[in-house]
Parts: C-alpha cells; structure tokens; sequence
C-alpha cells in the first residue's frame, strides 16, 4: 500500500512521518494535536516549546489511555495505529525540541547578531508565594492558582534560565539554556576576567513575591559554608535530603530592593532594648507564659556570655507548652498592649499577624528581637552572612551568590537546624542601612552594598538615549515601561535579557530596568 507523508510545523520545527494512513485522517490528528497545544498554552501560559510538548504529549497519552481502559472499548488494530502513530509524533517533536543543533549556534557569532540575549525564565512555586503578582509583572494570568513565590534569572541548575534565539532569520528557532552557551564560549559571553575568577556567573538574579512570610533564617560565610558542606558531605547526607544544610559550598550575600512596600525583620535590635520589651511582656502576663518571659529576660541579663546568643538559645528551648499559651495570650493583650505601650504598636501588631500563620512557633516573637523594616519602592537592603532576617511580605528584586545554602530559625515548615544556625549566626547589634535612589534619580544608580563580586543598579529610562558601558556580564529585567536597545530591541515590562561584557549599548524607551552585573576590576 503507498504511504502517505505527513508534515508537521510547530514551534518553527518541520518534520515528515510516513505512514498507509489517509491524508483527511492524518490531517484530522494533527489538527487534534494543534488543538491540545492551544488549550497548553491557554490555560498554563507556559512559553518553553519543550515544556509545551512534553505537557502536549501527557495529555494525548492520557485521553489514549483512558479511551482504551473504558468500559467496552475494544483495541483493535486501527485504534494500536492510532496509538502509535500519535506517540511516534509525539516522541519525535520532543527529540527534536530538546535537541538543537548545537553546531548552528556559536556563541561568537550570536554575539555580533544579537545586542542582548532575551531570556525564558523559571518560576518557583512555594506556599508563601503570590498568585498575582508574578503573573501581572510578566503580563499572564495564573489560571492553576498555584502560588508563584520566585522567578530565577542565571545559571543555577535548579531552575536555569534558557535563551531566545527566535526573530532572527540567520538562526533556527532555538532556546538553549544560558548556561550551555556560556559553557561553550566563556571568554566571548562572560569576558576573560569573569571567566578566570569564577568560570560562570556568580550570582542569582531574582523575583521575589512575598505574600505570606518567609522562614527566619540566616546564611553562611564562605569558611563555614565550606566547612559545612565537607562535613555534611563526610556523614553522606544526599544533596536533595530535606535535613541537608548546605547544598554547595558557597557564601550568601543578598541585596533585597522593593518593587511594591516591602516588609521585613533584620539582624538583632540592641539586648538592652530587647530586654524593655519582654519585661513588659513579663508584668502583663501571668503563670506559666510569665514564667517563659522570665527565663528569656535572665538570658539578656547574663554577664558571663553574650546575651544574644544566650537569648536565643533560651528561645529555642522553650517548651510545647509555652508556646501553646504564647498565642492565645499575645492576641488577648493585643489591644491593652498598643494603647499601654503605643511606642512598639508596629511590634505587637506584626506578632499577632504571625501568629496567623504559625500560631504556636517561637518565631512569633522575632519582631521583639529583629529590627522591623520598611522599604519603599525603588528603596534596598544588603544582607551579609550570619545575620537573621525574615521577609514578611511583598514584591521584590533580589540578587545574591549562586548558592542555596540556608539555615532556619523558626517559621517554616521545613527542615530546622538550630543547634547550626546558632553556629553560623553574628551575634552582635545590626540594622541594614536602607539605600534609597537619590531625587532627581540619575540614568543608573549603583545601589553601594559591600558585596565583592556583583552590584545591582535600578536605571530609569525618560525618552532620551543613554549609553550602557558595564564592563562585566550583566543580567536586567524591566519591571515597568518599554526599553529599547540599540533601536532594534525592545523589552517590556517582565521581559528580561543577558549582556555579554564590554556591549555598549544606546538605550531609549521609558521605562524602570533593574540590573544585575559582575563586577570588573577596570585597571585589570
């Protein structure tokens, strides 16, 4: 029987399969296909083609599945072609999709032809994440209502970023993953002196949507965290082990800058301070819960030791029973508490607010210890190792080193470390210094955190043409306004693109551009 050739043209990818079926029935498949892939992309907004595909295939596999598992269905041999066929064309738009031709895409050459490389990006779905604000800054709707706490821009493996290749007649349909090409051209796409300190990018660039709070928590240095992953790798503790401390051996420095008002708990306010607090707590309150607050005020009172340290570590050991009274009492002294003591309203407020969330948990009381602070858009904070800090809620920049290492404290369902996180943490007086953007706010303003290795800038972008000269390889996102590049390329709002080094660019549009970039030693 003479076969029939049937072409397939999605995603930019045409391929021909052969088959004795008809052409009208053939033609009837792929438009089914087609259909599926619409209602993909409808209702997830997934942009990745692979992911596309492979979502695409699912479903097919299972609407096949369950036509051949109902009740008086019969597989006779028409239905095990149709099987077949559907999964071979299936199989081979995936190959296909997570193969590109590797040989067609040098990173030199896409350097001259390509001003910026526009990226496709991961987001993380965690419980205290939003399910609106991601979305509005991307310009999608979140029709799953799945909770989208971060989205990742670099080359961290957990959630890498890919590169869009598309719109240029030279080069096929392509998004191979940021990391691949910089493996294969270092010296081009990160420049030799980026390439030869660190090999790859150093930094995590990132969305932040808090809605609900995140974990108190704090980061290692680099001797610790490299001691800790020696030592967690010597015990043969699984890297993905939910009790597993340090997945790397990395530092963690963080810069958090606000998009929306943000809210947040950083580093311990002064004992002495923190002492007048829980002694008001201790005279409004009675039995066992006044018991609690006694034996926290005698640890900041100690002589022999350091009170915070000694504070914390007489937190972390109370017992069930105090902190199931701990609520109910906070709660009912609420309103007597911010009329009485009016000069800490913020604190008795913010307690009871975390209460919500995790009603019997010591972290509860953390606005008592930590300092409470309010960023305004545009507004940030650095945060270097070893100092305890929360974000309570809010929408976010944040950029900090390619690592994962995390030790927490209390808040959180996850897997606490107390006995480390007492280890790693700097048990003295800090308050973030909150670096706001000057008025009038120049082109590009360098928010001054001490971190080695990286800098985040906010550029504000009023009509005119300006010139962007960053010596280092660099990552932006623009979260308002159109910027245009070299009057070629455009980036909307949640649109987001990698810089090759030493790319002098003119940039017009209006727009707010957030950039992260490594920093480059110019007398190198």
């Amino acid at each position: 029987m003479a076969k029939n050739d049937l072409l397939i043209d999605i995603f930019g990818t045409n391929i021909t399969i052969s088959t004795e079926e008809p052409t009208k029935y053939l033609e009837m498949l792929l438009g089914k296909y087609r259909r599926t892939i619409e209602n993909v992309q409808r209702t997830t907004g997934l942009k990745d083609p692979l992911k596309i595909a492979v979502l695409t295939g699912f479903l097919l596999c299972d609407d096949l599945e369950k036509a051949g598992s109902a009740p008086g269905a019969v597989k006779d041999e028409e239905q095990g072609e149709v099987e077949r066929l559907t999964e071979s064309m299936i199989s081979r738009l995936s190959e296909i999709m997570s193969n590109t031709p590797e040989e067609d895409l040098m990173p030199s050459e896409l350097a001259e032809n390509f001003p910026v490389f526009k990226l496709i990006n991961s987001i993380k779905n965690y419980d205290w994440g939003s399910m609106d604000w991601i979305p509005a800054l991307l310009g999608q709707i979140n029709i799953n209502r799945v909770p989208q706490a971060e989205l990742w821009m670099g080359v961290n493996p957990s959630a890498p970023s890919r590169v869009k290749l598309s719109g240029n007649s030279e080069y096929a349909e392509s998004e191979p993953l940021l990391s691949e090409l910089i493996g294969r051209e270092k010296a081009t796409l990160l420049g030799t002196e980026t390439a030869g300190k660190f090999g790859t990018l150093p930094f995590l660039f990132k969305v932040l949507a808090a809605e609900k709070p995140l974990s108190i928590q704090a980061h290692p240095d680099l001797r610790q965290a490299r001691d800790g992953f020696e030592k967690e790798n010597l015990k043969g503790i699984p890297l993905d082990a939910p009790d597993r401390n340090y997945k790397d051996p990395g530092d963690k420095p963080e810069i958090i800058c606000a998009l929306s008002d943000f809210f947040a708990l950083c580093g311990f306010r002064d004992a002495r301070e923190i002492c007048s607090i829980f002694e008001i707590l201790s005279m409004e309150s009675g039995g066992i819960v006044k018991q609690g607050f006694e034996k926290l005020i005698l640890a900041l009172k100690r002589q022999d030791g350091n009170p915070l340290k000694d504070f914390l570590s007489a937190l972390f050991s109370m017992n069930s029973e105090w902190l199931e009274l701990l609520y109910p009492f906070l709660k009912e002294q609420q309103e007597k508490l911010k009329r009485d003591y009016h000069k800490f309203k913020n604190e008795w407020t913010l307690c009871v607010y975390l209460a919500g969330f995790f009603p019997k948990d010591h972290g509860i009381l953390a606005p008592l210890y930590l300092n409470i602070i309010e960023l305004d858009p545009g507004s940030a904070m650095y945060v270097p190792a070893g100092i305890l800090h929360s974000y309570i809620k809010g929408l976010g920049i944040e950029l900090m080193s390619d690592s994962d290492n995390v030790l927490r404290g209390g808040l959180s369902s996850k897997y606490i470390d107390k006995a480390e996180l007492l280890n790693i943490l700097n048990f003295s007086k800090f308050k973030p210094e909150v670096m706001k953007v000057p008025n009038p706010a120049p082109f590009c303003y360098k928010y001054p955190a001490p971190i080695e290795n990286f800098a985040l800038s906010v550029m504000h972008g009023s009509g005119d043409t300006a010139i962007y000269a960053e010596a280092g390889p660099s990552i932006l996102i623009v979260s308002s306004g159109c910027m245009i590049i070299n009057q070629t390329t455009s980036l909307d709002t949640g649109e987001s693109a990698f810089i090759p080094p030493h790319k002098n660019l003119e940039l017009s549009g209006t727009f707010t551009a957030y950039l992260a970039s490594v920093k480059i030693d110019k007398k190198a």
